[in-house]
């Protein structure tokens, strides 16, 4: 790790802040708050002419080295008080290697394995010159129907938070200040996650004890890692927008966890609380915004034009100001900015050319990747193959491959599924036919300022042909890879779903080719969990590859053929429908459970199981785990007690297991789930190896805020615990908690 120089105290930085404040004067001050667009269609001003009137603490939408440092040169030599700026940009899986996207990683359910990819992430982005990144994302999702579960770790709070500290630790470092490293940011707080519908955008409606229990968790985690910002989200949470809530921003994310660092809006939520009806125009929307907890205003300019007239008019006190002002400024001081403002522009080349990065990457995309079927031992394939068919729209895709939100600027420079099987099997026929195309009913904004989406769609007639020619592509073969799922751009900010059945004809065609009696794998390529009941009945191998990056078809080639063994597990749950949705295994009992003798469903036109569970995951070996203990058969209050269990490789091969454990209060205040995750590990074992995993519960694990006592509890009640290989797991022990 690099350091910008000799690391320094709290009171140095604030010593240091406090001299810079003192010589700014009320506008240079409200400029700091302004974060401005770079891109060429950016609203407003240019933005030299606003840095070097100082009306400006940041920048984002640029990805251009030079430009970073003409306009830092701007902001430290002609601008009054000589600040530098800190640019920002969205690097969310990777800045020109790239990793697989968040909820893939989550898949790995090893926090080491999103440290190192964010590691990876920062030093390259920072080599480009940037400072700050707009990630982790954190919200957990349960509706897989919201396009931006891509960005997060899934369902769960206990494994999202331990996903946002590693992407914390990742992204900074030890400690703000690594010259190889950037400023961190966890979005959108809070709530984002569980809009309506699964609609991007819509409204929020959670109880405190929703956000306490199941939302709040990863970023708390992230506070505790030391994360630098934090963006507030856009929506509006129990009928007040995220923006301009005082509670979030203030009461807990101050007050509670004690955040120092800065808060930032979301792109033009600030002057969207006008939209939202909570201001009643731009200069009410600055105050609410400030006064709420929102230190820097992106790119709307609500705060440059109407912060000064607030405070010269009395309305706004101009502490509220400085206060925001010192944690902007103490981010810049701690980076190290003021003595190096400038970035080497020939560092990045050599940084990004770096081999060992394109080998982090494969890695990563090897254990996120989760074998959700393999009957008959199909897989792994054999390497003396002779005639192999690769069908798919996705299969040569780069952009699919690498998947959704991407830097601007970047070129996919992605192995594509195809190429990785060709380049496993040189001596093999390796055909392909794409079949019919898939596209969005609808586009969104990202396509029209990029220019994107503007080929036509193929007429019937070319569909019919492309899917004619991808069956006897397929006839030919011995074994046919099926690449399926989703384009980079249905999943992400402006891609919620109504269907999570497979786009277009893509299940149409997978029929077809099932049904010429070849052996067939599916392959998935998507950015959310799918509706696929069929395949999951008829297809007999499935691998859910996400999108796995830019090493993405070398390490699909890896599992397929048996150089890499799969261990990922599901971080979400799979549906069987997309009306089914949200639908999560940590659920509260019914008076009607699952297990009555008298249940049926709760649909009366199909069962509401999922497909596969949350946690679930196979592997080419087996694995079984005996001998769970615990280690007191009653615990006091506030105390802790260890669980062990046994876990053996039952097969042939080498592998990973992720030992999960799941607990259930039987009774208490308040009903609670019926299961949560509160331990889990990844091991690797060799064939008839046992390896005892032994986790911690205590007080943390076994409290919970209650909607009856309004505050945190732990109760003395009887616990049900349980260890396996998913959240189905049946190995059970229990124990009690005792005053």
């Amino acid at each position: 790790m690099q350091k910008s120089g000799k690391t320094l105290t709290d009171d140095q930085v604030s010593a240091r802040v406090e001299a810079i404040l003192a010589g700014m004067s009320l506008e240079e001050k409200i400029g700091q708050l302004n974060q401005i667009g770079g891109a060429e269609w950016s609203q407003g001003p240019k933005p030299e002419e606003v840095i070097r009137r100082g009306g400006a603490g940041s920048v984002l939408w640029l990805n251009d080295t030079r430009k970073f440092n003409a306009l830092q040169k701007i902001a430290v030599e002609e601008s009054p008080s000589k600040i530098p700026l800190l640019f920002a940009l969205d690097v969310i899986h990777g800045y020109r290697t790239i990793f697989p996207v968040p909820l893939a990683m989550a898949s790995s359910w090893d926090p080491d394995v999103a440290e190192r990819a964010q590691a990876v992430a920062a030093k390259e982005a920072r080599a480009a010159g940037l400072h700050w990144t707009f990630g982790p994302m954190l919200d957990i999702a349960r509706d897989a129907r919201w396009g931006r579960i891509v960005e997060g770790a899934g369902e769960d709070p206990y494994l999202g938070a331990a996903m946002a500290r590693a992407q914390v630790r990742g992204f900074q470092g030890e400690t703000l200040g690594e010259t190889d490293r950037l400023v961190a940011c966890a979005k959108h707080f809070a709530g984002y996650g569980a809009a309506d519908g699964g609609r991007d955008y819509d409204p929020v409606y959670l109880s405190e004890t929703q956000l306490r229990n199941v939302i709040f968790p990863p970023f708390q985690a992230a506070v505790k890692a030391g994360v630098g910002t934090f963006m507030s989200a856009y929506m509006d949470l129990n009928n007040v927008p995220a923006s301009g809530n005082h509670w979030l921003l203030r009461d807990v994310l101050r007050g509670e966890w004690g955040f120092e660092g800065f808060v930032v809006s979301d792109a033009m939520a600030v002057a969207n609380l006008v939209i939202q009806g909570h201001a009643r125009d731009a200069r009410d929307a600055a105050f609410r915004g400030l006064y709420a907890g929102v230190d820097m205003d992106m790119a709307s300019h609500t705060y440059s034009n109407h912060l000064a007239g607030l405070v010269k008019d009395g309305t706004l006190d101009p502490a509220i100001i400085d206060a925001s002002v010192r944690s902007i400024l103490a981010i810049k001081v701690r980076m190290g900015l003021f003595e190096n403002p400038y970035v080497d522009e020939t560092l990045l080349e050599k940084v990004a050319a770096l081999p060992e990065h394109r080998q982090e990457a494969r890695r990563a995309a090897q254990r996120s990747m989760v074998l959700l079927r393999n009957e008959g031992g199909l897989l792994p394939l054999a390497k003396t193959l002779r005639r192999v068919a690769v069908i798919g729209p996705l299969a040569d895709s780069m952009e699919a491959t690498e998947g959704s939100w991407l830097v601007f600027g970047h070129k996919p420079a992605a192995v594509t599924v195809l190429q990785g099987i060709r380049a496993r099997l040189p001596q093999a026929q390796v055909s392909y036919a794409p079949g019919p195309d898939i596209r969005r009913d609808l586009g969104n904004m990202f396509e029209d300022w990029m220019n994107e989406g503007k080929t036509p769609p193929q007429t019937p007639e070319e569909s019919d042909a492309a899917f004619e020619h991808a069956v006897d592509v397929a006839r030919g073969a011995e074994v046919v890879v099926m690449v399926l799922g989703e384009k980079a751009n249905m999943a992400g900010e402006f891609a919620s779903r109504a269907s999570l059945d497979l786009p277009g004809r893509q299940e149409e065609l997978l029929k077809a080719v099932v049904a010429l009696g070849k052996p067939v794998v599916l392959v998935l390529l998507n950015g959310r969990p799918l509706s696929i009941p069929w395949a999951a009945e008829n297809v007999p191998a499935i691998l859910e590859a996400w999108e796995p990056g830019s090493e993405g078809g070398t390490a699909v080639a890896d599992i397929l053929f048996g150089d890499a063994n799969p261990g990922g597990k599901l971080p979400a749950t799979f549906p069987r429908k997309s009306s089914h949705s949200p639908l999560y295994y940590a659920r509260t009992l019914t008076h009607l459970p699952e297990s009555s003798p008298n249940y049926r469903s709760r649909y009366w036109d199909g069962l509401p199981t999922p497909v596969y569970p949350f946690g679930y995951g196979l592997s080419y070996t087996t694995f079984a785990f005996s001998n769970l203990k615990v280690s007191a058969a009653e615990v006091k209050l506030g105390a802790s007690l260890e669980v062990s269990v046994d876990v053996t490789n039952t097969g042939k091969l080498a592998g990973d297991e992720v030992a999960q454990l799941y607990i259930h209060q039987r009774a208490g205040l308040d009903s609670r789930p019926m299961r949560e995750l509160k331990g889990f590990r990844r091991i690797t074992l060799q064939p008839g190896e046992t390896q005892t995993v032994t986790f911690t519960l205590g007080p943390e694990e076994l409290g919970y805020w209650s909607t009856n006592a309004g505050k945190w509890v732990q109760e003395a009640e009887a616990f049900d615990v349980w260890v396996g290989g998913d959240s189905t797991a049946s190995l059970h022990a229990e124990f009690n908690v005792v005053r």
